[in-house]
């Protein structure tokens, strides 16, 4: 392995570019050298590359396409008096293009003869003489010994800027396979109320609109971050990463939540405020599997370590139900409901709570009632009632009655227990007093 490829390969390990790339980029700028300092007007300069001998080869390449039409021939050669079927040719190439508008120009235009990058057919055929339009005719050039100064520095530029541009494209590939996807990273610094985020090979852009309201971003702290946008600019690819959008708090779930990545349990909907609450409408698509206590984790462990990622922010784990009225109170929970009635023509749902239900069902700011709202796509409107706490008190006191009197019976049962224990005890010392008796006989 000769030193060249060496360098070559430390080059694709540092950047993390591909072999082919490097040589093609090395090619690219033997061919700028060359064309500095030995090229000639309209040579389209090829170069191809061995690393492992360290040798080149230069080709003048071109693409075999049609002779140039007789009348532009005409045109050309002959002024003033034209033949007149060259004039006729004429007047209906104008008939045309007018019909063409704006488009014929652009077609002319791409219609026009390069003579770097082509060659007619005719002059083809005089340097080969089975080559048909489409073909690449490649002219072998000499190749100088050395290359001078400038040349030599207009090859370092190219291969700089080649590299750049390379890994560039690699970066953008790759992080927009990742679009929409969770990532971790950590926090550089910030740039006002820019975030700068260090995702491994480059640094991701978290907006001010994307941030969570009153959370601390410290240099140094990991944190996961939603791939939101990534585009292309000259300087290179933009990652916009978001800590406010839904999908985030999805990906969480599923990254935290064995369960949820192994299909036995689905987020169906997810509504959130970020910063704030988020509701979050789970259901089980296996047998005997709970969806909220997979969520919430043994003694809450799974929703806290969820939580922390996310700042903090209260999450309501609701259980998913196709019946929609039982899917609207659900939601609407930690409230109790007394009746749901659904519209759907108007795609409503009226819900009526007890009267000391009704702030904790609308929440504060009508926070909660909001979030059902996202959560099930249905507008809420909610209704307090008086006689329901009425008969809410009435059903707590017959209730406390019923435990009254079940106290009582079991306080009964066991004093009827004790005095059957304690009744054979009394027959039994009689009957020791009378063998005593006979024995004194």
């Amino acid at each position: 392995m000769s030193e060249i490829s060496n360098a070559i390969k430390q080059i694709c390990d540092e950047k993390s570019l591909s072999y082919e790339a490097v040589i093609t980029t090395i090619e690219s700028a033997l061919a700028a050298a060359y064309r500095k300092d030995f090229g000639e007007r309209n040579q389209n300069i090829k170069v191809e590359f061995d690393p492992e001998a360290g040798k080149s080869k230069v080709f003048d390449v071109k693409t075999v396409v049609e002779d140039m039409p007789e009348e532009e021939d005409a045109e050309t050669s002959a002024q003033g008096g034209c033949v007149p079927d060259a004039e006729e040719k004429k007047a209906e190439q104008t008939e045309t293009s007018a019909q063409s508008a704006q488009g014929g120009q652009d077609a002319e235009e791409k219609r026009r003869f390069n003579p770097k990058t082509e060659i007619q057919l005719t002059d083809a055929k005089l340097i080969k003489k089975t080559a048909k339009i489409g073909d690449e005719i490649k002219t072998k050039l000499t190749v100088p010994d050395a290359y001078g100064r400038m040349a030599a520095q207009t090859a370092k530029q190219v291969i700089i800027q080649k590299l750049r541009e390379a890994e560039r494209e690699m970066i953008f590939n790759e992080f927009k396979e990742k679009e929409h996807e969770v990532v971790a990273g950590v926090i550089q610094r910030h740039e006002g109320r820019i975030v700068l985020i260090d995702l491994g090979k480059t640094a991701g852009i978290l907006p001010g609109d994307e941030q969570i309201r009153g959370e601390q971003y410290n240099p140094g702290q990991r944190i996961k971050v939603f791939i939101k946008e990534v585009n292309i600019t000259s300087r290179g690819p933009e990652i916009i990463l978001s800590r406010t959008s839904d999908e985030i708090l999805k990906k969480v779930f599923y990254l935290e939540i064995p369960e949820i990545s192994n299909g036995l349990v689905e987020i169906k909907s997810v509504a959130r405020e970020a910063g704030s609450r988020s509701k979050v409408a789970v259901s089980a698509t296996g047998e005997n599997v709970d969806p909220i206590g997979s969520c919430v984790g043994q003694r809450g462990a799974r929703i806290q370590t969820i939580i922390s990622e996310l700042g903090g922010e209260k999450i309501d784990i609701i259980e998913y139900n196709e019946n929609l009225a039982k899917f609207v109170a659900n939601a609407l929970s930690p409230a109790k409901t007394l009746s749901v009635n659904i519209d759907e023509k108007n795609k409503k749902a009226l819900v009526n709570v007890a009267e000391d239900q009704l702030s904790l069902a609308i929440g504060r700011d009508g926070q909660n009632v909001r979030l059902a709202a996202r959560l099930t796509g249905w507008r809420i409107d909610i209704t307090g009632e008086k006689a329901g706490k009425a008969e809410t008190e009435k059903e707590e006191k017959a209730e406390g009655e019923k435990e009254e009197a079940k106290t009582e019976e079991i306080k009964t049962t066991e004093e009827t227990e004790k005095k059957k224990k304690n009744e054979p005890k009394k027959e039994d010392k009689p009957k020791k007093k009378s063998n005593k008796s006979k024995s004194k006989k």
